[in-house]
């Protein structure tokens, strides 16, 4: 939204240019964004019906005929509940109108997690629901994404690749580097993922947030 001063002017007008006048600016609104099924995936979040919905789960279905079909679960960032919609191939959904702002993980206490907004210094809550598996890859001092609606915090997404230590796991075969060959692994936030087998004790691993997968093992 691009706002110019428009001195003189008290009362609110608004055309069909898309234009409007309050309380002395001139407001320029910017259409939404049109997400087509192209733009599908996980964590894209949606406008339906006038409220924030993120994908949690998208499936391309190719039928023997007719169109390409998108099997879609969406989770409403305001109520908390899910509905399964499909889509076909073309069709376009509208972007949430939220926020998104850079937020420092600060600490968690019983089952909220405390971030500070980086410019504000403004601190918001999230619960477990809204945190979602992003608690596996949080660290004191960590930056996220954070998303508002209408000022009130919805939830937050980690970075998309994070560096963490291996906490426990069976020790790793000497001359083993073969990483088809997994084993599960703690790591420092309490989150167990699937490491290589010549993964041991101690290694500082990256992990992608994404969907918990092991990336690479980081040198000392």
């Amino acid at each position: 939204m691009f706002i110019f001063p428009f001195y003189n002017i008290a009362q609110t007008q608004q055309g069909s240019s898309g234009l409007w006048i309050d309380d002395g600016y001139l407001f320029s609104a910017s259409p939404p964004v049109q997400y087509s099924t192209s733009d599908f995936r996980k964590g894209l979040k949606v406008q339906i019906d006038g409220e924030p919905y993120i994908m949690s789960e998208c499936n391309f279905v190719k039928p023997g005929k007719g169109n390409a079909l998108y099997k879609c679960r969406l989770k409403n960032l305001i109520r908390g509940t899910t509905l399964d919609r499909t889509y076909r191939g073309g069709e376009q959904l509208e972007s949430a109108d939220v926020e998104e702002t850079d937020v420092q993980f600060l600490y968690k206490q019983g089952e909220t997690w405390v971030f500070m907004d980086n410019t504000t210094f403004e601190q918001y809550e999230l619960d477990a629901d809204a945190v979602g598996d992003g608690w596996k890859f949080l660290k004191d001092g960590m930056k996220c994404m954070m998303t508002l609606f209408n000022g009130n915090p919805l939830d937050m997404t980690p970075p998309i690749q994070v560096e963490m230590e291996v906490t426990y796991c069976e020790p790793g075969a000497k001359g083993n580097t073969a990483t088809n060959v997994t084993k599960p692994a703690t790591i420092e936030t309490g989150a167990e993922i699937q490491v290589p087998a010549f993964v041991n004790l101690g290694d500082v691993i990256r992990v992608d947030t994404r969907d918990g997968s092991y990336v690479e093992r980081v040198k000392k």
